[in-house]
C-alpha cells in the first residue's frame, strides 16, 4: 500500500513538472513566432554584449530568432501530447541546463536589461529570469528522470505522428505570417488603441527619469554633438546619428522616449503631431538604406490622398542626411522627414517600413509594407472609412480566433487520419470464397445438431 502511495505521488509530481515545462515553452515559443523582429533584435543585443555582432552574418538573428520559436513551441507541444517521450524531456534538459547558468551569468554582469524570454508579453529582471529557470531545470530533470513511466501520451499512437508535424507546420506558418503582416497580439505600448499621450504620462509624486537625447552632425568631415537646446541653425550641417541616454533614474512611464524632430530645421513637433484633432499618417522607416521601396507606389499614393484631403504625413527615420537625399532620388518622396530614435521606431511597428495612423495621439490603425491600403481602400474621407475608425479586436477574440486556426483543422486532419486508416483495415481483411463459406455453416450446423443429440 505504501509502495503504491509512492507511485501515486511520483506520478502527480511528474505530471505536475510536465505540463508546467509544456505550458512555459509552448507560451515563450508562441511570443518569439507572434513577434520575429522582436525576437531578432533581442539576439542582436545579446551578439553585441558578447562582441560577436560584426563576425556573424545580418541574416544569422533573423534565422535564430524564427528557429528559436518554432523549437520551443515544438518542444512544448510534444510535452503536453506526450509524443516523442524520450526525445523532448532530453532536448528540454539540455536547453535548461544551458541556460540557467547563462542567466546567472545575466543577472551578474546585467549586459542588458533583460533575457526577452517571453517578448514584451511579460518582462523579467535578469534575477527573475534565473529564480525561474532554477525551477524548470529542476521540472526537467524530474520528467528526464521519470520519462519512459510517468509521461502518459494523450493522443492514441495512430494520430500521434499527425500531431507532430501538424503541431511544427502550423507554428511556422504562424511565424511566416507575422513576419510578412504584424506580430497578431501586440503587446507593446503603441499598439492599436493606444494613447500616446496617456501612455507618456507618470502619476503624480513619482518622480521622472531624465534622458538627454543628442543629435550628432558632421560638417566639413567634423562630426559634433547636439542637443534640442543649441541645435545647430546653420543648414550646412548634416545628420549623421542620434543617441538618447538616461540622466537621471525614475518612474519610466510606457512611452518615455516618443518625440519627433524635424529633419528641414529641427523644429520639435512633437507636441504637433500628438495634439492634432485631424489624422496623421507617419510612415516609420528606422533605416530607410534598408527599408523594402517595393510598395512605394502604394506609400506615394497615401501620401498624395493625405494632401487631397488635408491630412498630416511625416516620415519618421533615424537615418542620416545621406540616405535620406538617396531615398527621395530613388522613390520620388515628396512628404517631410522627421528624426526619430531608432529603438522607438522600431518599438511602433515592426516593418521597414510600415504606416501608421494618429489622431490626437491615439493610435487608429497599422499596416506593414505589405498591407498598405490602396486607391479602392482610399476612396472617401477617413472618417467616412472602416480603417479611419478604432476598431480594436480584444486579447481574447484574438485568441480564440488563433485557437480556433489551429484546432480546427488539427481536428478535421485527425477525423481523416483515422477515417483512412478504417478504410485501409477494411479493404486488406481477407474475404471468404463462397465454397469455403457454405463449408463452414455445414460444419457449424452439424455441430448444434450433434449439441442437441447429447442433450
Amino acid at each position: 500500500m505504501e509502495n503504491k502511495n509512492l507511485h501515486r505521488a511520483i506520478f502527480v509530481w511528474v505530471s505536475i513538472c510536465r505540463f508546467l515545462l509544456a505550458g512555459v515553452f509552448i507560451f515563450s515559443g508562441f511570443i518569439k513566432a507572434n513577434d520575429p523582429y522582436g525576437t531578432t533584435y533581442k539576439i542582436q543585443d545579446y551578439l553585441e554584449a558578447w562582441g560577436l555582432s560584426q563576425m556573424l552574418p545580418d541574416v544569422f538573428p533573423y534565422l535564430g530568432a524564427m528557429v528559436m520559436g518554432v523549437f520551443e513551441f515544438a518542444l512544448g507541444f510534444y510535452m503536453l501530447f506526450g509524443i516523442h517521450r524520450r526525445i523532448a524531456p532530453t532536448l528540454m534538459l539540455i536547453v535548461m541546463s544551458f541556460m540557467t547558468p547563462l542567466t546567472l551569468w545575466l543577472a551578474i554582469s546585467n549586459p542588458i536589461s533583460d533575457c526577452g524570454c517571453f517578448g514584451d508579453a511579460v518582462v523579467l529582471t535578469n534575477w527573475q529570469t534565473f529564480g525561474k529557470n532554477i525551477v524548470l531545470l529542476i521540472a526537467a530533470i524530474t520528467v528526464f528522470k521519470w520519462r519512459k513511466t510517468g509521461i502518459v501520451k494523450l493522443v492514441s499512437e495512430k494520430v500521434d505522428w499527425l500531431v507532430a508535424l501538424y503541431g511544427v507546420v502550423f507554428i511556422i506558418l504562424y511565424t511566416l505570417y507575422c513576419i510578412r503582416e504584424l506580430p497578431v497580439f501586440d503587446f507593446r505600448p503603441y499598439h492599436i488603441g493606444a494613447d500616446i499621450r496617456k501612455g507618456m504620462e507618470i502619476p503624480e509624486g513619482e518622480k521622472p527619469t531624465t534622458y538627454e537625447t543628442t543629435f550628432i552632425y558632421a560638417k566639413n568631415g567634423v562630426e559634433k554633438e547636439f542637443t534640442i537646446d543649441n541645435f545647430p541653425s546653420d543648414s550646412t550641417w548634416t545628420f549623421v546619428d542620434s543617441k538618447t541616454r538616461i540622466k537621471e533614474k525614475g518612474y519610466e512611464p510606457p512611452i518615455h522616449d516618443f518625440s519627433i524632430i524635424s529633419q528641414e530645421d529641427g523644429t520639435d513637433l512633437t507636441d504637433t503631431v500628438l495634439d492634432d484633432e485631424n489624422y496623421t499618417f507617419l510612415l516609420v522607416a528606422p533605416y530607410l538604406k534598408k527599408a523594402d521601396d517595393s510598395g512605394i507606389d502604394l506609400i506615394n499614393e497615401v501620401y498624395d490622398y493625405s494632401v487631397e484631403h488635408g491630412y498630416r504625413f511625416l516620415c519618421l527615420t533615424a537615418s542620416p542626411d545621406e540616405d535620406i537625399a538617396i531615398w527621395q532620388d530613388n522613390t520620388g518622396a515628396e512628404y517631410p522627414f522627421a528624426l526619430t530614435d531608432e529603438i522607438t521606431l522600431k518599438t511602433i511597428i515592426r516593418s521597414n517600413p510600415g504606416l501608421v495612423l494618429l489622431k490626437k495621439g491615439v493610435v487608429i490603425n497599422k499596416w506593414s509594407n505589405n498591407q498598405l491600403p490602396d486607391e479602392y481602400e482610399l476612396n472617401a474621407p477617413l472618417d467616412k472609412l472602416s480603417i479611419g475608425t478604432l476598431n480594436q479586436k480584444t486579447v481574447s477574440h484574438k485568441l480564440a480566433e488563433v485557437l480556433g486556426w489551429f484546432a480546427g483543422p488539427l481536428l478535421f486532419l485527425t477525423l481523416c487520419d483515422l477515417a483512412w486508416l478504417k478504410w485501409h483495415k477494411r479493404k486488406k481483411k481477407p474475404r471468404q470464397l463462397p465454397g469455403v463459406r457454405r463449408v463452414r455453416q455445414g460444419a457449424a450446423q452439424g455441430a448444434l445438431r450433434r449439441d442437441g443429440c447429447a442433450r
